[in-house]
């Protein structure tokens, strides 16, 4: 489906529901849904939802990440390593 046959207004998706649900479900596609002439929603899949989600979730840890990089807030992996090491041997004497 291409992106503009996937911009639809709210009376299309009231007339058509089942389709769009088929739609989303089935085909991954997903709609765009305006009100008024401006978009107001955004109909997908739960699974695509799920994507987008975990996406956000690894965009902020990135950016968490180049944050701290940034204020200097770093560990070198030899003292990472070394502090795993000693989890190990604490916990497995």
């Amino acid at each position: 489906m291409r992106y503009s046959d996937s911009i639809k207004p709210i009376s299309y998706l009231k007339a058509h529901t089942a389709e769009v649900i088929r739609n989303v479900a089935e085909g991954g596609s997903s709609y765009v849904i305006t009100q008024h002439g401006e978009a107001k929603a955004v109909v997908q899949s739960v699974s695509e939802y799920e994507k987008t989600q975990e996406t956000l979730s690894l965009l902020k840890i990135l950016a968490l990440g180049d944050k701290e990089i940034a204020a200097g807030e770093t560990v070198s992996a030899d003292e990472v390593f070394a502090g795993a090491d000693e989890l190990i041997q604490h916990d497995h004497p």
